[in-house]
């Protein structure tokens, strides 16, 4: 059956799906949550728990990014940030805390993001997290990558991400600027990479053929992201899961078995929106604002992502968020509130149980239904 609609005598559409619209099925079979396992790994790494801090000022800070790790996650840092620009960035996002007036919030950012970025930063601050014995994660752009890619790697880093609002494998770029070729790049790197965002099947298909580990689905931002209304681009996040779900089962079969990865990037603003992510065919989630709800979040009441100070195009905002609780309570509870913005492990597994599956592999395979709103 066709999800192709008409909007027009000259252009059709095809019908996608954002998580509000679907839901997933219990089976015949429950368990107890404390027989359900949360575990996922990527390349030689192994995780606790499907959940990775994303790379933005407002989310992860050395010392979270180190908290996220030992509650079995993955924090990431930002590697273009005001943590490898300013020797003690602590005193400027305090300061960024007490700007109300979303102008002046936006020129004051503008010039905390303008210095320059210090290589000796970044490796002190990967540094920091691989002497507290969690994995490593530091995340570039892709017009930074060929830049800091040494740096980064002399620093230890495990893990590399690549991530942009859409990053393809096919950029064109303008005469005199040579653009990243990542699958050269990949190829070269000794350290798995993972590469995003991507939102159609065909562009995470290039991706994986490039050798990335992982793919990230959606254009990252989430809440604090205005691209929908500043460019007009928009990915509902169930569909393209899936899309890029199906990319890696193809994949797979064409690589001779080399499984990559999906993992969603955008829109999960609660449990809910975790769980159906897994459901829909991810492997692990990358949360933002999520995780800027903690009442120790370094953005201090405040999230925003690289597209909230552009220098040209400001397509992103920075929003206040209710502080919820704790990182370690977000993650793994206890919650003590009912609108899925705590515990989100506990949620996960409760529906994992409650549906009769034992492992985030198997709970892909959960049926999904489709309401209307």
């Amino acid at each position: 059956m066709s999800n192709q609609i008409e909007i027009g005598r000259g252009k059709r559409a095809r019908r996608v799906y954002t998580f509000d619209e679907i839901g997933i099925v219990p089976t015949r079979r429950t368990r107890d949550p404390e027989l359900v396992s949360t575990a996922w790994s990527i390349d030689a790494f192994q995780f606790e728990i499907p959940v990775l801090g994303a790379p933005m000022d407002s989310v992860m800070s050395p010392a979270k990014a180190i908290e996220l790790g030992r509650l079995g996650g993955l924090g990431v840092m930002n590697l273009e940030g005001l943590w490898t620009r300013h020797t003690d960035p602590e005193p400027l996002l305090a300061e960024l805390s007490t700007i109300t007036d979303e102008v002046a919030a936006v020129k004051r950012m503008r010039e905390l993001y303008a210095a320059p970025i210090q290589p000796e930063l970044i490796r002190a601050r990967l540094g920091e997290i691989r002497d507290a014995g969690v994995t490593v994660a530091g995340a570039l752009s892709p017009h930074r990558t060929a830049e800091f890619t040494e740096t980064v790697v002399n620093a230890g880093v495990d893990l590399f991400v690549i991530r942009g609002n859409t990053v393809s494998a096919e950029h064109v770029a303008k005469e005199g600027r040579e653009p990243l070729n990542l699958k050269q790049f990949i190829y070269e790197l000794d350290v798995p990479v993972i590469v995003g965002g991507a939102a159609t099947y065909q562009s995470a298909l290039h991706l994986m053929r490039t050798g990335a580990a992982g793919v990230l689905v959606g254009f990252g931002g989430g809440a604090s992201s205005t691209t929908r209304a500043t460019l007009g681009i928009r990915a509902p996040m169930a569909s393209a899961i899936a899309d890029v779900a199906g990319a890696r089962s193809d994949y797979l079969d064409e690589s001779g078995g080399r499984y990559v990865h999906v993992i969603a990037d955008g829109g999960l603003g609660t449990s809910g929106d975790l769980i159906k992510a897994m459901a829909c065919g991810a492997d692990a989630v990358m949360l933002g604002t999520a995780l800027a709800r903690a009442s120790d979040a370094p953005g201090k009441g405040w999230h925003w992502g690289q597209e909230a100070h552009h220098e040209d195009l400001p397509r992103g905002r920075r929003i206040a968020v209710d502080a919820v609780a704790p990182l370690s309570e977000i993650v793994n509870g206890p919650a003590h509130v009912a609108d899925g913005s705590a515990n989100l492990m506990g949620a996960l597994k409760r529906a994992m149980a409650t549906t009769g599956y034992s492992e985030l592999k198997s709970f892909q395979r959960i049926d999904i239904v489709h309401a209307e709103r």
